[in-house]
C-alpha cells in the first residue's frame, strides 16, 4: 500500500496522512493515532526517495571500510562485532547503517568525494585513519557530520574514538622487560596508518626508560595479518641476535607467528615470549593461551553511534565539544609470555 491508497482508505488527504506520519503538530492527536495504526495494520512503508527529496536527509549513516589493511578480507572479525554495536546505537534514533567499501587501491578522498556529491548518507564513520588523512579536512570543510575510529596527525578539532594503543604497548613492554627481555621484536601496521606511529614511539619510549637501545632491525611494518605474522616471525628469528620476545600489533598475526616459530623448532611461551593485540576468535584456539588485550566491541560501536548522532541535525548541541576518547583495553594474561629473557636457543 502506498500513501495514496492509505489516504483513500482513511478518507483523508495525502498531505494530512504525510503530516501525521511525520508527527507534525498541525495534526490532531486522534487523527495521528488513526493514521499510524492504519499504516501499521496495512504494512505501509514510506518512500525513502521521496522523503529524502523533501527533507534533504537519507536516514542513513555510512561506515567507510577499506580492504587495504587489517580488515575482513584478511579474516579479521573486528568489524563485524563493531558494526553490530554501531547499528544498535543508530537504531535507537531510527537511523540505518550502510557499509561502503572503497575499491582496493582507490584513493580514500576520491571515494569520499564521490559519495558526498551523491548525498549517499547523512553522516560518516571513518576507519583506517592515516597519519596524514585528507578525508578529515574534507569533511570538516564541508561541515559534514562524522566521527573517526582512530586519530590522525592533524591539529584541527574533530570527533574521534581510538583504541588506547599507548596503554597497550606500555603494559606489554613492561611485562616483557620486567621478565628480563632485552631483544623484543615488534610487528606494527604500515607506516601510513596513524596508530603505527603511536605504537613505534611508545615501544621506543619503553626501551629508553629501561636503558635498552633501539634496534630498527627488530621493528617490522606490514599488514599484521596471519600471513604477515608468519613471514615476519621467520625473518626476525633469522637475525644473528634474534629476539627472545615478540609483540604483535595485529588481529591475526599471532596465528602466523605461532606457526613460524614451531616450524623453526621453537615453542611460544617457552623459547619465545609472545604477546598479541586482541582476544579475538582467530587466536582463541592457540596453545599456549595467548597473552593479549580485550575490549567489548559492541560497546565501542555504540559509543561511535552516540558520538555521531550528537552531531546530526535535530540532535546536535552546539556548545558540546567533539568527542575525543581513548578506548581502554584490558590485559588478558595467558601463558604465551611466560618465558624469561635469556640467550637465544640456537635454531637447528
Amino acid at each position: 500500500m502506498d500513501i495514496r491508497e492509505l489516504a483513500h482508505h482513511l478518507g483523508l488527504s495525502i498531505g494530512t496522512v504525510s503530516r501525521a506520519l511525520n508527527d507534525r503538530k498541525d495534526v490532531s492527536p486522534a487523527t495521528r493515532q488513526r493514521v499510524v495504526e492504519a499504516a501499521r495494520a496495512f504494512g505501509y512503508i514510506p518512500n525513502q526517495s521521496g522523503r529524502t527529496l523533501r527533507s534533504g536527509r537519507t536516514g542513513t549513516v555510512g561506515f567507510m571500510l577499506t580492504l587495504e589493511h587489517d580488515s575482513a578480507i584478511h579474516g579479521d572479525p573486528f568489524f563485524m562485532a563493531l558494526l553490530e554495536g554501531l547499528q544498535n546505537g543508530l537504531g535507537e534514533h531510527d537511523l540505518d547503517l550502510v557499509v561502503l567499501l572503497a575499491r582496493k587501491g582507490e584513493d580514500g578522498l576520491t571515494f569520499l568525494r564521490r559519495h558526498v556529491s551523491r548525498r549517499t548518507v547523512d553522516g560518516w564513520v571513518l576507519s583506517g585513519t592515516q597519519h596524514d588523512d585528507p578525508r578529515i579536512a574534507f569533511l570538516l570543510d564541508q561541515a559534514i557530520p562524522f566521527v573517526a575510529l582512530g586519530r590522525t596527525d592533524t591539529a584541527r578539532d574533530y570527533a574521534w574514538i581510538d583504541l588506547d594503543f599507548e596503554g597497550v604497548v606500555s603494559e606489554a613492554m613492561a611485562l616483557l622487560i620486567g621478565a628480563g627481555h632485552r631483544r623484543i621484536g615488534l610487528v606494527a601496521p604500515p607506516a601510513t596508518i596513524n596508530n603505527s606511529h603511536i605504537v613505534v614511539q611508545r615501544y621506543r619510549d619503553a626501551l629508553a626508560q629501561a636503558g635498552i637501545g633501539f634496534d630498527p632491525a627488530l621493528v617490522h611494518h606490514g599488514e599484521t595479518d596471519e600471513s604477515d605474522g608468519e613471514a615476519t616471525a621467520s625473518e626476525l628469528m633469522a637475525l644473528a641476535d634474534r629476539p627472545t620476545a615478540l609483540l604483535l600489533m595485529g588481529e591475526t598475526a599471532p596465528v602466523g607467528a605461532y606457526r613460524a616459530l614451531r616450524r623453526l623448532g621453537l615453542e611460544p611461551g617457552r623459547d619465545v615470549a609472545v604477546i598479541g593485540l586482541r582476544d579475538n576468535p582467530a587466536c582463541r584456539a592457540l596453545s599456549p593461551d595467548l597473552t593479549c588485550f580485550s575490549l567489548e566491541l559492541g560497546d565501542l560501536g555504540l559509543a561511535l553511534a552516540q558520538a555521531l548522532v550528537a552531531m546530526l541535525p535535530g540532535h546536535q548541541r552546539v556548545d558540546d565539544p567533539p568527542v575525543q576518547t581513548l578506548w581502554k583495553m584490558a590485559l588478558r594474561l595467558g601463558q604465551s609470555h611466560l618465558t624469561r629473557g635469556q640467550a637465544p636457543i640456537p635454531i637447528a
